[in-house]
């Protein structure tokens, strides 16, 4: 990616960032705050949200694709820190490693989400692996191995929770954390009904940047603060997950990710400046433990977004039951966002699992569990109908009206799927990380780096009686 850079490093190179809060697959019950923002707006509001005070004003009903327009959600810390979260700042990164003054020299290192790479093999017309060697800087890394950390611990947290379900009312059902859109959601409206049972692993986003700031910090003898970390995601809400407080280090002075950019950001800004693949240098991907040789290019099980639901069922199902489950069926409930996994045994309904994607499904399962009716143990939640491989920083194109390009997202998943499948359990480098990084499973280091927490943030009222999904 060393051409790459060079067009980063163009004064002139500047791609129109895309505005976070209108991008955003959610609805944060922002009917107060989208009425204000037409008030104080005058009638001069963005396209985006004079739709939104279009269906606001003409009927008593606030639908979902109006509240997904708002940025309102957003607070004034939020958006300055976000705010740093775009392509100008890694010029500026750049620029300065261009001076003289060595002093102020950052090693740049790009972490590219599995989920991505994808989104660049069809746009280069060229196989997964090849893409991956078109997208490196000084250091790029694949974060499969991060995921493999954050599957193993969810693995972990989730036998403790059925193991002790009859005692503690918060154990079930557990939902998964990788999706920054999906814990925000429940932060800030859900509140106390269901952080409880968001699993602690932290997502693969965070496990990497633990990793490069720690541990790849200390191989390569730097300090946090010379290093900036740039993790490549298909979703625009990893920027809001990389500036959580709890992400950043105070006493290495540093944030885990630096910079969160799309998918679409960079290959935006590679059509911008006219630059073809064909000019890029091909190298290969690096190795975390700094081994010699080419880091191949694997996957985990599932349907393009980590698969946390088939790992945490197959190895439920051994662990608890002694049971070896070699193929998993999914049973489409709603729609192809909303299906279940059940483990049975003699008849008996041992594990029902359930795959949540997208708001209008999230809305579902909520009212369900409030009312008591979700027999699931364990739900994986992702804000993204159709999940990560479908993120808004990639999916959506100029030719499918901003919407999303369905065909494009059909070539990414027959792209994913080439790639072969490794376990979490099986990776040697996720063995020796454990020990040489954190000291072992389950010791105090590892359970400071792998895992987080939840909470209740100005939790909004209940839905109001208009707001329709």
């Amino acid at each position: 990616m060393e051409d790459l850079c060079v067009t980063f490093t163009d004064s002139g190179a500047k791609m129109a960032e895309v505005n976070l809060g209108k991008r955003k697959e959610k609805c944060e019950n922002c009917t107060k705050q989208c009425n204000k923002r037409q008030a104080d707006d005058g009638g001069n509001s963005h396209h985006n949200n004079t739709e939104a005070a279009e269906q606001v004003s003409d009927s008593p009903q606030l639908l979902l694709s109006a509240c997904l327009s708002c940025d309102g959600c957003l607070s004034e810390e939020e958006t300055l820190m976000i705010s740093q979260q775009n392509l100008d700042r890694l010029h500026h990164v750049l620029a300065l490693n261009k001076k003289c003054d060595s002093s102020k020299h950052k090693v740049l290192v790009a972490s590219v989400c599995p989920q991505s790479l994808p989104f660049f093999a069809v746009k280069f017309g060229v196989d997964i692996s090849e893409a991956a060697h078109k997208l490196c800087v000084q250091y790029v890394f694949d974060t499969t191995v991060a995921a493999g950390f954050s599957i193993l611990e969810s693995q972990r947290e989730f036998i403790s929770r059925y193991r002790r379900r009859s005692h503690d009312s918060h154990a079930l059902p557990m939902f998964t954390s990788s999706c920054p859109g999906w814990i925000r959601y429940a932060e800030r409206v859900l509140g106390s009904v269901v952080t409880p049972h968001i699993c602690s692993a932290r997502s693969p986003q965070q496990v990497m940047g633990c990793l490069i700031k720690d541990y790849f910090c200390k191989q390569q003898k730097l300090s946090a603060e010379k290093l900036y970390h740039v993790v490549i995601a298909p979703c625009f809400d990893k920027k809001l997950e990389a500036v959580r407080e709890e992400f950043y280090n105070s006493v290495l002075e540093s944030r885990d990710v630096d910079c969160v950019l799309t998918s679409g950001q960079i290959f935006g800004l590679m059509e911008q400046r006219k630059v073809s693949v064909e000019e890029l240098d091909s190298s290969p991907l690096d190795h975390i433990l700094g081994e010699s040789g080419e880091e191949e290019l694997q996957r985990h099980e599932g349907r393009g977004s980590e698969g946390f639901l088939e790992h945490i069922f197959r190895h439920a199902a051994k662990e608890l039951f002694g049971l070896d489950v070699h193929e998993i069926t999914y049973k489409t409930l709603r729609n192809r966002d909303f299906q279940e996994v059940t483990l049975e045994r003699d008849g008996e309904t041992l594990l029902q699992f359930a795959a949540v994607y997208g708001f209008r499904n999230i809305q579902t399962l909520v009212h369900r569990m409030k009312k008591g009716r979700v027999p699931y143990q364990l739900v994986e939640v992702l804000s993204c109908p159709g999940g990560c491989l479908s993120g808004r920083g990639q999916a959506e194109s100029e030719e499918s009206g901003g919407r999303v390009d369905k065909a494009l997202v059909q070539q990414m998943e027959e792209a994913y799927t080439s790639l072969p499948v490794r376990l979490p359990e099986l990776n040697p480098a996720v063995h020796r990380l454990y020990q040489d990084w954190l000291q072992g499973h389950d010791s105090p280091l590892s359970n400071a780096l792998l895992h987080t927490g939840y909470r209740t943030i100005n939790h909004a009222p209940s839905q109001p009686p208009h707001m329709q999904w």
